[in-house]
């Protein structure tokens, strides 16, 4: 599998994988953005949409509230390690998954997705 940044970007958040025609981000838990804070921003690099203009609201897509809740650590304080969630927001198919990966197909590219097995 090959894996380039688009040339336009000088973004280390990301990587764009060309063979499958997506884009991989990875949602850091620790770090200080929300779940759903990193998938909007995620859309707004793909579909250069300005999020901050109000040009598009995830609520228009899932409900964002509903989607941190999925991913939030489990009662015990431990991390989910399984399961994952597919919508379409802004013509773009977005698959979350539970160990933080964010795939993004554009719309041109708008198939299944192709991903390894569970680590």
């Amino acid at each position: 599998m090959q894996t380039e940044l688009p040339p336009s970007t000088e973004r280390s958040d990301f990587e764009y994988d060309q063979t499958n025609d997506r884009y991989v981000f990875h949602y850091d838990r620790g770090g200080s953005a929300t779940l759903t804070a990193t998938i909007v921003h995620a859309l707004a690099t793909i579909t250069e949409v300005d999020v901050s203009q109000g040009e598009f609201s995830l609520y228009d897509s899932i409900d964002p509230d509903a989607l941190e809740r999925l991913f939030r650590s489990k009662a015990d304080g431990s991390e989910r390690t399984g399961g994952h969630v597919a919508f379409t927001a802004l013509e773009c198919d977005v698959y979350v998954y539970a160990d933080g990966e964010i795939l993004i197909y554009p719309p041109e590219a708008a198939t299944a997705p192709a991903r390894p097995r569970p680590r």
